[in-house]
């Protein structure tokens, strides 16, 4: 999933920008208003963590101006104020959360790990995107960075297993096991590996990666990361 970080700190940007990529996401970062809209007019986000104070404008604007655009994101207001009618204010123009600064950042992430799973759920949870890849497992169809890409029928399935435990590894065992289907069509495992292979030759393009080796162990879904 892909998601936007509008915070003037710079300390405080760069410090939930890495998390949340640690995490697995796609992260960009804007510490404006006008780089936040440029970004949003050329990419779509999934959640938008917004400060509710800008240099050049506040969030509150910037929330409606998104919602109007795609009324689907979702927005994690970030304000220093705790205040009842900042609050209100926000969840009218249709804020998902909010949270007052300072803040742990374990709780800040299990915030946005819980909005998100939420929101795959209300999705139907059968599609999986971070903004540039993206895969519907009911239609067997895919893409990345716009162009159609074919996966085989044990490729999807195996796509599937790996999406959705992120941040999981996932010993060759567990994956065997579950890719062995109703028919009990074995995969053994120069399959899986021949599997994952052909995955990564398919999806890692332009210095990402998404299927982390943990050597001894088995594969761990990362979501996209910069190589």
């Amino acid at each position: 999933m892909r998601l936007l970080v509008v915070e003037d700190d710079h300390l405080l940007n760069n410090t939930l920008c890495y998390n949340l990529s640690t995490a697995g996401y796609t992260v960009d970062a804007a510490m404006t208003k006008a780089a936040a809209v440029t970004l949003c007019e050329a990419q779509d986000y999934d959640l938008i963590v917004l400060d509710v104070n800008l240099p050049d404008g506040n969030g509150f604007d910037l929330c409606e101006q998104i919602k109007k655009r795609r009324p689907d994101t979702a927005v994690i207001f970030l304000t220093a104020k705790d205040m009842e009618s900042d609050m209100l204010k926000g969840f009218e123009l249709g804020a998902d959360d909010y949270v007052t600064k300072p803040f742990p950042i374990s709780v800040f992430r299990k915030k946005v790990s819980a909005l998100l799973a939420r929101i795959q759920k209300q999705t139907g949870g059968d599609c999986y995107t971070d903004g540039t890849l993206s895969i519907n497992f009911s239609e067997l169809n895919a893409a990345l960075g716009g162009e159609s890409i074919i996966f085989t029928p044990m490729e999807y399935r195996l796509l599937k297993v790996l999406v959705r435990n992120p941040q999981i590894v996932l010993t060759r065992q567990v994956l065997l096991e579950k890719l062995w289907d109703a028919d009990e069509n074995f995969v053994d495992e120069h399959a899986l590996t021949v599997a994952i292979s052909r995955i990564r030759g398919k999806i890692e393009t332009d210095g990402l990666q998404y299927i982390k080796t943990v050597y001894g162990m088995g594969y761990m879904w990362i979501g996209g990361l910069k190589k």
